[in-house]
């Protein structure tokens, strides 16, 4: 059983790539060149099949990026960048097969402060591209979910039955090596 105060983030990264980045934060003729070479270099991987169409793939996260953007600002937040580093709590087996079993980078979710961090139930982009919105939760949010099935983490995943809570992290800063779990 795990508390609020015990959880983990988890970022994924395929073996080669360098982690703890964000596509989008490139100048988009940059980010058009990295997606088609890996697009091209990773043909047979999960993580990079999104990049072969990367036109879409880019108007479509530029559109959700700003939607969580804004949602966040309504909700409290403070980010400190326009786009985020994705995490999931706890890690996900099932992301982590997609990510070619990479480099895993990992952070307390307690040295987080609030106005730094959203979260999702479940794929923040998959949502946006079915429904056109996606709900945005606050730290607050997780902690009174969590607290409706006693403070226990892997109940509460087990009653929503998704693959993972993803988090939104909206600056650097705790990706410096004195919060990284080694």
């Amino acid at each position: 059983m795990k508390s609020f105060d015990e959880l983990i983030l988890v970022n994924y990264c395929y073996p080669d790539c360098i982690p703890l980045k964000n596509i989008m934060r490139l100048p988009q003729k940059e980010a058009f060149a990295l997606a088609s070479a890996f697009a091209g270099s990773h043909p047979e991987t999960t993580a990079f099949y999104r990049f072969a169409d990367f036109e879409n793939y880019y108007a479509l996260r530029k559109n959700q990026d700003e939607y969580l953007y804004s949602r966040f600002l309504e909700l409290g937040g403070t980010p400190e960048e326009k786009h985020p580093l994705s995490f999931v709590i706890e890690g996900s087996d099932y992301l982590h097969d997609w990510f070619g079993k990479g480099i895993e980078s990992r952070l307390r979710l307690r040295d987080i402060r609030p106005c730094h961090i959203s979260f999702t139930i479940g794929d923040s982009r998959a949502d946006y591209k079915k429904y056109g919105r996606i709900e945005l939760l606050t730290m607050e949010d997780i902690k009174e979910q969590l607290l409706k099935y006693g403070n226990d983490f892997d109940a509460f995943m087990k009653a929503i039955g998704r693959h993972y809570i993803e988090a939104q992290l909206w600056t650097d800063k705790y990706i410096a090596e004195e919060y990284l779990i080694k």
